[in-house]
């Protein structure tokens, strides 16, 4: 990760001692009941009025933060009307469980869906709880009522395709050929699409973007034709061949530099939950669910500082006040993560955090499980004490500590990077559902696989 160049440490404030911010934060820190405990959501129906709330997590593999970030959403849809959830994964596999929660098919995303590493990462028992609750929300409701669930990521090339084709088989045949036909510059690396950006690299292989651009721009003229057959099918084909668009160039780009194809796989998640509102109408509000490296604010962190944004930067600019930003953390415990991509999952002891970090500061504030929001007027002390940079952590699918302090910390200015923080001193790992092998996948760039 970079680190803060001394021209701008120099305009922020001064960092204070450790000890002094864990007493301010122990000030306005709110105690939080037990996770299954009714009340646990009380607290968040100040953000009922918003958007988009963003609510994040300091890793893919920790109970704790699927848990709360479920209780957070079934208030949010129960009292203020929220109607889309928007998840950092895939947008097929979403696909599976948005089809189950809104009545139209069995749960059979439990064993069909999210088949590539890491597959803990969204087939988990926190997520299906948390669906089934959704399901038995939505069937009291009128079909378009229901809230939707889906997927915002990137990765899905092969799914997408034939997610793209399947739909053109059913409305126009003859369409579906020469969607084949485009597609066929992409088919021998469908399942492998790293391998179609390495050869796009060294000259062996015709990039396919005119391609894949020119099979979106065939869909989307034949809208007002196909819409008249099943308007929500043609959205989701349409929001495939889209994935098509991005993935071939995010698998083109991806030897070029992490920034770039970060960058892309951003803008993508964003214009993504934009086209999601955009398809709910008047009245949509969306809680997006993703790591912390895509939901808070990427210019107040080194992320930023080295040319990267994210969804959390975006929607902020988009929506201002309307869009917050919930970042999580804890301190030590177990987590459900890999050492390399594609290894197996292994629990894995989380160390306490490091004393110049953000962690530690929650920790010695001495409240073990807290809300603390710094949006309001009267937080002005605090905000300013959360204005100086400190070191946060954050594992995504891989984790390596033995070398925590270059892999997983980064610096960040918690003030303007979150709107709020979720804390838990001590946290376990997330619960996979059955014992399947993942399918080969393709490592994201981000060094700390989020």
């Amino acid at each position: 990760m970079g680190t803060l160049s001394e021209k701008l440490r120099s305009a922020l404030p001064s960092k204070r001692p450790t000890a002094e911010l864990a007493t301010l934060l122990q000030r306005y820190a709110e105690p939080l009941p037990a996770l299954d405990d009714p009340a646990f959501g009380d607290p968040f129906d100040r953000y009922g009025d918003a958007r988009v709330v963003l609510i994040g997590e300091a890793s893919h593999g920790t109970s704790e933060f699927y848990r709360a970030r479920a209780a957070i959403t079934r208030r949010l849809i129960e009292r203020h009307g929220f109607n889309i959830v928007a998840a950092e994964a895939d947008w097929p596999d979403a696909a599976q469980i948005d089809r189950y929660v809104r009545g139209q098919q069995p749960p059979t995303w439990r064993h069909d869906a999210f088949e590539r590493f890491p597959t803990w990462m969204w087939r988990n028992q926190e997520v299906g709880d948390f669906t089934d609750w959704l399901h038995g929300y939505n069937q009291a409701r009128a079909a378009d009522e229901r809230v939707e669930f889906r997927g915002l990521d990137v990765y899905s090339l092969g799914a997408s395709i034939s997610a793209v084709l399947r739909y053109l088989d059913r409305v126009d045949p003859e369409a579906a050929k020469a969607a084949r036909r485009r597609y066929g510059c992409l088919t021998p690396w469908q399942e492998e699409p790293a391998y179609y950006g390495h050869n796009v690299l060294y000259g062996q292989k015709e990039p396919c973007e005119d391609v894949v651009v020119e099979q979106l721009n065939a869909l989307l003229e034949q809208r007002l034709n196909y819409l008249g057959e099943d308007g929500e099918s043609f959205f989701d084909a349409a929001q495939n061949a889209r994935v098509v668009r991005s993935a071939e160039q995010y698998y083109r780009i991806m030897y070029r530099g992490s920034t770039e194809s970060w960058n892309l796989r951003d803008r993508h998640m964003f214009d993504t939950l934009r086209a999601l509102m955009e398809h709910r109408g008047t009245g949509a509000k969306a809680v997006v669910w993703a790591h912390n490296s895509h939901i808070g604010n990427a210019a107040a962190t080194s992320m930023g500082w080295t040319g990267e944004f994210n969804i959390g930067e975006l929607c902020r600019t988009a929506w201002g006040s309307d869009a917050v930003l919930i970042g999580m953390g804890t301190d030590r415990g177990l987590v459900a993560a890999a050492s390399n991509w594609d290894d197996p999952m292994q629990i894995k002891q989380v160390r306490p955090s490091r004393s110049d970090s953000w962690e530690q500061a929650f920790l010695l504030a001495g409240v073990p499980a807290s809300l603390t929001d710094w949006r309001a007027a009267d937080r002005h002390e605090l905000r300013n004490a959360l204005a100086a940079p400190r070191l946060e952590r954050a594992i995504g699918v891989i984790y390596r500590p033995e070398s925590e302090r270059a892999s997983h910390y980064f610096d960040a200015v918690l003030a303007e990077q979150f709107d709020a923080w979720l804390w838990f001193e001590e946290t376990r790992a997330v619960t996979p559902l059955g014992p399947r092998q993942p399918k080969s996948g393709t490592p994201e760039t981000y060094p700390f696989g989020e």
